[in-house]
Parts: C-alpha cells; structure tokens; sequence
C-alpha cells in the first residue's frame, strides 16, 4: 500500500473518536440544562476535553485543519440532530431542513 493511502486512516480514528466524546458532552450538557444535577456539567466538560485531545491527534497525524475542521463540525452537526429530534423530540422548520440538506451536500463535495 503506498504511504497516500494508508497516511488517511491515520486520522480517521481521532476524528471519529472526537465525534464520539462531543456527541457524549452535548448529551450531557443538555441533561444538565433540563435537570438540577450539577454534575452533568463536569462530565461534559470533561467529554470536550477528552474529545479535544483527540482533535490534537487527528490534526498530528495528518488531517488538514481546513477540512478536518468542516467534516468534524458537519458531522456533529448531523448526530447532534438525529438525538435532538429522536431521543429529545425537538423540531425542525423547513428553512433549517434547507440548511441541513446543504450542509450534507457540502460534506459530500468536501470528502469528494
């Protein structure tokens, strides 16, 4: 395998990590936002934290800040919404289904 191909998986598992711990931290944060439990906070502090750390690895090991910064903010915006809408049965107007359609469709034409 040549070192262009493999070079990418490099990246791939930071960034995924990170999706995971800021997905975690939004969970949490928003918890703490509906309840009285103060220690929600800290556990999505520390779930941004951990998730941070894990961008440094994913920018150390070759990904681009330019699109790494876009497919991670895209991305989270995506699982944000599927647990907004589905486990927090928020709703969407139309014009922000508008953005969420663009905002995939820029994500395909940045990962092309």
């Amino acid at each position: 395998m040549s070192r262009d191909i493999i070079r990418p998986m490099q990246w791939i598992f930071p960034l995924g990590m990170l999706l995971i711990f800021e997905l975690t931290a939004d969970i949490f944060a928003k918890e703490w936002s509906l309840s009285t439990h103060g220690w929600l906070w800290a556990f999505a502090l520390a779930a941004y934290l951990i998730g941070n750390a894990f961008w440094l690895l994913a920018l150390k090991n070759g990904a681009e800040l330019s699109r790494g910064a876009i497919i991670f903010s895209l991305a989270s915006e995506m699982l944000a919404l599927a647990v907004g809408v589905l486990h927090y049965h928020e709703i969407i107007r139309p014009i922000q289904w508008v953005g969420i359609v663009l905002g995939m469709l820029s994500l395909v034409l940045i990962l092309w």
